[in-house]
């Protein structure tokens, strides 16, 4: 009876006790999380994260190269996907996407990765006739075929993006490779596209910077890719959100101008090794293409040639846009052809 009374007498004290060992915990944690210094020291690296996705790189699904002379000769890109996704991951990549030439036929071998998404470098003709390559992330097969029926088409490809808020860059700013530029495209591109790809990894450096540049001026999200046809570059160049846990989280970060952006641009020496490395894939694949073999010889007055005009490329629209004020395009600030299109 006396231990029982005394056990009585000293319940409340451990009540006390307890309730004041909380009260103290509770105003630690508070003080913690609300400490900048605390929260540096403490917290911030077990909720931090930052995610890596190489956000241009091609495989087989790439098709047959366009180059004349070769479209029956060789494809594209050689690169499997899932050699192109075990590399990115090999390399720290925290997703992984394709962005091959208006297709997404590749995504089949990798819907199994839950750190997958699907995606593709569309080729859009633009309201003055020229081409460009957008890069368009996380669709789904429904967003392609109607990005497919759309890309002769840049207004109403426009209108769709932006209704499903599907997040796109313009691809190699500087590049001649889809062909020549108008003037007034630059103004499509300031008022329309919400990102430009600020480092490719084929391309020149002084072309990335450039790119950057522009980007910058206008108030555009950057983003970066490898742009690789081979897999010796895939996930050399990429982009990274600090603090994203998901793709949508992701994205959401390149909306906000929270990229930042990693790893190599192109050279030279890189694209001619590069091309003697896609040599090695034709052989492999069509043993008969060894009677191309002694033209191999002239690969680097090739390559020496396209960079140079890449380089004439850049320095031409650099000139010409700079010191150019920004022009917004309006959607209605098109001729009679295309709304005569839009009527029909």
């Amino acid at each position: 009876m006396n231990a029982l009374q005394t056990s009585a007498r000293h319940a409340p004290c451990h009540v006390e006790n307890v309730s004041s060992l909380l009260c103290s915990i509770s105003s630690t944690l508070f003080f913690i999380f609300n400490s900048r210094l605390f929260y540096v020291l403490f917290i911030s690296h077990i909720y931090s994260r930052n995610m890596r996705c190489d956000l241009h790189v091609h495989s087989i699904a790439s098709g047959m190269c366009d180059t004349p002379g070769l479209t029956r000769i060789c494809k594209e890109s050689y690169n499997h996907p899932s050699e192109v996704y075990h590399r990115c991951k090999r390399l720290g990549m925290s997703i992984v996407t394709l962005t091959d030439h208006d297709s997404i036929d590749a995504a089949e071998a990798l819907r199994k990765y839950p750190d997958f998404f699907l995606s593709e470098e569309v080729t859009i003709r633009m309201p003055t006739g020229t081409q460009i390559h957008l890069g368009v992330y996380g669709i789904t097969e429904k967003d392609h075929a109607e990005i497919s029926r759309r890309r002769n088409d840049f207004i109403a490809l426009l209108m769709y993006l932006t209704e499903r808020k599907i997040f796109f860059s313009l691809n190699h700013v500087f590049s001649s490779l889809t062909g020549r530029r108008d003037i007034r495209d630059f103004d499509w591109f300031a008022s329309y596209i919400p990102a430009f790809e600020v480092r490719n990894g084929q391309m020149w450096k002084e072309a990335n910077q450039q790119a950057q540049q522009l980007a910058a001026k206008l108030g555009k999200a950057g983003v970066a890719g490898s742009d690789s046809h081979t897999l010796s570059g895939v996930a050399r160049t990429f982009t990274e959100v600090p603090g994203a846990r998901t793709v949508e989280e992701y994205f959401s970060g390149l909306r906000a101008g929270r990229g930042v952006i990693h790893g190599q641009d192109g050279g030279y020496a890189k694209l001619t090794r590069d091309i003697f490395a896609f040599t090695g894939c034709v052989l492999r694949e069509k043993p008969a293409a060894a009677a191309l073999l002694p033209l191999t010889v002239f690969i680097p007055a090739i390559t020496a040639f396209h960079w140079l005009n890449e380089i004439r490329f850049c320095k031409q629209w650099a000139a010409k846009l700079d010191g150019k004020e920004k022009s917004p395009r309006m959607l209605w600030d098109v001729d009679s052809r295309f709304e005569a299109n839009w009527a029909s």
